[in-house]
């Protein structure tokens, strides 16, 4: 979930954080360019106050003579463009100069600086140039009338390179981006922080979930950190695990002593079958099938205790050799398998993980003889040993008749047997126990296919202490 929830939460916030730098930087840009144009206005408006005062010939074209306010205007140009590297002019109407700097700075024909002049003669000062952005090489031109008895006499241009003010602006967006991955990376801390806080309540639940789910009863969720409603749904889920936990006693506790009080009116039933056979010719048939289901109901009386004991005992874990164990219990299998021509093989080294060896031991006689019991004469089981990571696995295979893909989801339930096996003794409970000792340690027992034909039976044990106890 946290894959999921944590690449939505930085989406999210960096989104937001473009939301907020997108606009800080335009915003930026335009306040440094804002500061460059008012610089120039009012260098524009300077300059047209002196020029305001400068004499003309009676045509309106440059002035023949000098005086004291031109030559202080000239001078006062040359120093700006000297110091700035502005180039800056008066221009009367006609684009001639009244005085400009450099001297062969003129009005083009056209072009923003023309536009610029158009725009002062009609007694307004120009529009705001364009903003220029770090990658354009533009300049800045800003133009002001020059009037005199309210009539436009002449226009101050101002044409400004925008190097400097392209390399604030730059400066700034750097910083900004600075900014903006200093709060991303907060914020990635934060999400991070703030993901661990909600979605550990969530795994350990999961986690104990699973426990519960294969047979690990006693575990529980411990009520720590995380938002309330998770906190209140740990509580929650330990209650419901606690009643749950009960029933299971109840059940098993009925079953138990079901199982035992049923014990002994049955054997004195069986015992009052034999006495009362002895009255009757021998080789009765209706006798013959009493005693049969009298034993056959006894069978499974001990196995409902078997299985009530199976799923109440702790397990008592220790190092075994598994491969000695399943070396042991193939010897004691193997006068009933010679006994149906069946072969017993299989690759078994010493391997050691942390079992219960009397559980274990029951459980691979439960397979073993499922195993024997359904493979054919001259067929073959072999019970292999061998680990992959922290698992130890005992495997046994068959060249039985195997199960379909629908018997193998029902395999280990209780009291089912598949519908073509009925006539093989048994009752159903057998799987059934084998599981919960094996739960009861930490391992488990898995059926598949065999190929070309028969039934495989994975039996795992953890090979280290701290996968086999119980949480």
């Amino acid at each position: 979930m946290r894959t999921r929830l944590l690449p939505l939460l930085i989406v999210l916030l960096a989104a937001v954080l473009l939301a907020l730098g997108v606009p800080l930087a335009v915003s930026w840009a335009a306040g440094q360019q804002q500061r460059v144009v008012v610089d120039r206005i009012d260098d524009t408006a300077r300059f047209a106050a002196l020029a305001q005062f400068v004499s003309d010939g009676p045509s309106g074209s440059r002035r023949t003579t000098t005086d004291g306010r031109w030559e202080t205007l000239r001078s006062e140009m040359e120093s700006y463009y000297g110091v700035y590297g502005i180039r800056a002019g008066v221009f009367y109407r006609n684009g001639s100069a009244m005085a400009n700097a450099p001297g062969d700075w003129f009005v083009p024909p056209a072009g923003e600086v023309r536009e610029a002049f158009d725009e002062a003669l009609l007694s307004r000062r120009s529009h705001d140039p364009r903003q220029v952005w770090p990658w354009q090489r533009s300049r800045l031109v800003v133009a002001s009338p020059v009037i005199r008895d309210g009539d436009v006499v002449a226009v101050v241009v101002t044409d400004s390179p925008t190097g400097q003010m392209r390399s604030q602006i730059l400066r700034g967006w750097l910083f900004i981006g600075a900014g903006e991955i200093a709060a991303m990376l907060l914020a990635v801390g934060a999400a991070l922080r703030l993901t661990g806080w909600v979605l550990r309540p969530v795994r350990i639940l999961d986690a104990t979930t699973h426990d519960i789910a294969t047979g690990r009863l006693k575990s529980r969720v411990a009520v720590g950190g995380g938002p309330p409603e998770l906190r209140r749904l740990a509580r929650s889920f330990n209650e419901m695990a606690d009643n749950v936990e009960d029933v299971l006693e109840q059940q098993r506790a009925f079953v138990a002593d079901a199982s035992h009080q049923l014990r002994n009116p049955l054997s004195a039933l069986l015992l009052r079958i034999e006495l009362l056979a002895l009255e009757l010719p021998a080789g009765n048939e209706e006798i013959a099938s009493v005693r049969t289901e009298g034993k056959r109901l006894a069978q499974v009386l001990d196995d409902l205790l078997d299985l009530a004991l199976a799923e109440h005992a702790e397990a008592d874990l220790r190092l075994t050799d598994i491969g000695a164990l399943a070396e042991e219990r193939v010897a004691a299998w193997s006068p009933a398998a010679d006994a149906k021509d069946v072969r017993l093989t299989g690759d078994r080294p010493p391997l050691t993980a942390w079992a219960d060896p009397i559980a274990l031991s029951s459980a691979l006689d439960a397979v073993i003889d499922n195993a024997v019991k359904f493979t054919p004469e001259g067929g073959t089981v072999e019970v292999s040993v061998s680990a992959d990571g922290d698992i130890s696995t005992v495997v046994v295979t068959d060249t039985g008749p195997g199960l379909t893909g629908e018997e193998l989801e029902r395999v280990g339930d209780r009291f089912w047997r598949s519908g073509r096996h009925q006539n093989v003794k048994g009752s159903g409970l057998g799987l059934s126990i084998t599981r919960a000792l094996l739960a009861a340690g930490g391992g488990s027992i898995d059926y598949s296919h065999h190929e070309p034909r028969g039934l495989r039976v994975t039996v795992s044990v953890p090979r280290n202490a701290d996968s086999g106890q119980r949480v």
